[in-house]
């Protein structure tokens, strides 16, 4: 919702951005509803919640480093998607440095929450 507002108030197409998929060979020729296009972004964003979890489980992470990991984790993977605004010209251009600030903004905001989900006790 973050990115959605944050496009709505600048025009920004950071939300487009979220939900593109231009830059899947079968997925681009076809035209998905919004619902549709967010939707797999939830899938492809629990998959990677499991993993994160998974990981986190497997190296017995200490709870208080867990959301400054998984921050980490959600700005990285901002960083290294956002270069796929290259391959649509629905998405913002790659030199929009407010257009970045607020991709990495939203990808930390939901490492920042998605870490606080996943501090578990660890009896």
């Amino acid at each position: 919702m973050f990115l959605r507002i944050i496009q709505s108030i600048t025009n920004l197409k950071v939300y487009t951005l979220l939900l593109n998929v231009d830059y899947v060979p079968i997925l681009k020729d076809m035209h998905l509803p919004e619902i549709v296009e967010f939707g797999l972004h939830l899938v492809i964003s629990v998959i990677l919640a499991f993993g994160v979890n998974l990981y986190i489980f497997k190296e017995e992470l200490q709870k208080e480093k867990i959301p400054g990991f998984v921050i980490k984790i959600g700005l990285v993977v901002g960083l290294l998607l956002y270069p796929t605004t290259l391959l649509s010209d629905k998405t913002p251009e790659i030199t929009s440095s407010f257009s970045l600030l607020f991709w990495m903004a939203g990808h930390g905001l939901y490492g920042a929450v998605l870490g606080k989900l996943l501090v578990y006790d660890k009896r």
